[in-house]
């Protein structure tokens, strides 16, 4: 995105665009073999993409937000299918390490596209970023879901409506949470498969 973002403003939008799409197309393949969820994944992907060139013909605001609500379905459908890996079993392999570590980070990729939708709707919502005309998207709201998650917070974007704080605060206590718990969690199962080896 901070690529995109340097890009000259004629070509930005299309850029932008094309990088989604490519995305979600690549994404969609790790849900293989995830049944149902695969077929939903690839809805919601066919969706991003059609959306993707829709909004790049008409300019249509509607079409943005058509565009992010898809992208989030599709975040969404992957970290429950990456959940349902990592959760299984008691065994603690790289394969689970790294799943876990892919929520943690996708969670932040949908964090932020919600804060996109949220600035798109209310531009007073937020202080020290301005939305982009063009499907709504920068690279600021990835930095702020990110330094959000981890409780960073620099404090050069800042939420400033009811809702805009909320969804910060949320995300804030979340983003500790899951790593106390994952962390926790990993580490018993890692216990108790040494335990269970040596008896």
């Amino acid at each position: 995105m901070p690529l995109i973002d340097a890009i000259d403003d004629r070509y930005r939008e299309v850029a932008g665009a094309v990088t989604f799409s490519l995305l979600t197309i690549i994404g969609v393949w790790s849900l293989r073999g995830g049944g149902w969820l695969y077929w939903l994944g690839f809805f919601f992907v066919f969706d991003v993409v059609a959306f993707n060139i829709i909004g790049l013909v008409f300019h249509n605001p509607a079409h943005a937000y058509a565009t992010f609500g898809a992208i989030f379905g599709f975040l969404l459908v992957s970290i429950l299918f990456t959940f349902g890996k990592v959760a299984r079993g008691t065994e603690v392999s790289a394969n689970r390490l790294i799943g876990a570590i892919c929520i943690y980070l996708m969670l932040g990729v949908a964090w932020a596209v919600v804060y996109t939708m949220v600035g798109a709707a209310d531009p007073q919502a937020f202080t020290g970023i301005a939305p982009r005309q063009e499907h709504g998207w920068n690279s600021s709201w990835l930095y702020f879901s990110f330094s959000t998650m981890t409780t960073l917070g620099y404090g050069d974007i800042a939420p400033a409506s009811s809702i805009a704080r909320t969804l910060a605060y949320l995300q804030a206590i979340f983003g500790q949470f899951y790593i106390a718990i994952l962390v926790a969690g990993l580490v018993s199962a890692y216990i108790s498969s040494r335990g269970s080896g040596h008896s």
